[in-house]
């Protein structure tokens, strides 16, 4: 995956590496593509890179000691990829929902104090372990809904996008 330097308030010296970090692999060629164009938009905005790890097969009717151990070892699979240094927004259904503006001013905040690398998970079908849940230093809702864990990915790169776009004065659609 290519990685873009980011410029986060449009001066060209601070850089912001962002991870989407998220469980399962995007299959549907569609999504696919909304990905990319959005990696390609980032890419004068920010180090982007998008880390898929494996999923669990969650059999049906699934006990709650099952779904347990399955959130279990994906999140070890996530842990990997999380450093101490990072500033970790876990997406749950439970969390903050800001709108577009307040998203956009969490990100440059982060930036002006000295944050260079902010790690967003996205967990499988049963969610988030509390194993990274307890990690997260922002917990961000996009909905009280749920949406399917391929198409999150593509709304959370639109909302970064839109994000840098606010910071930096360029024209975006309310």
């Amino acid at each position: 995956m290519k990685a873009c330097e980011c410029v986060i308030f449009g001066k060209g010296k601070e850089k912001m590496n962002i991870t989407i970090l998220a469980v399962g692999k995007v299959k549907e060629s569609f999504y696919r593509q909304a990905v990319e164009e959005f990696k390609k938009r980032l890419s004068r905005y920010c180090r982007l890179q998008i880390v898929e790890v494996q999923d669990e097969k969650t059999p049906d009717n699934a006990g709650d000691a099952l779904e347990r151990q399955i959130k279990a070892k994906e999140a070890a699979r996530l842990q990997k990829y999380i450093k101490d240094t990072d500033y970790v927004v876990t997406l749950e259904i439970e969390g903050q929902q800001p709108d577009s503006v307040a998203l956009a001013d969490k990100l440059q905040r982060l930036g002006v104090d000295g944050t260079s690398s902010i790690v967003f998970a996205i967990g499988g079908s049963l969610g988030l372990h509390e194993d990274i849940t307890k990690r997260s230093n922002y917990r961000l809702s996009f909905s009280n809904m749920t949406f399917p864990h391929q198409m999150m990915r593509v709304i959370l790169l639109e909302q970064i996008y839109r994000s840098y776009r606010i910071i930096n004065g360029e024209p975006y659609h309310k």
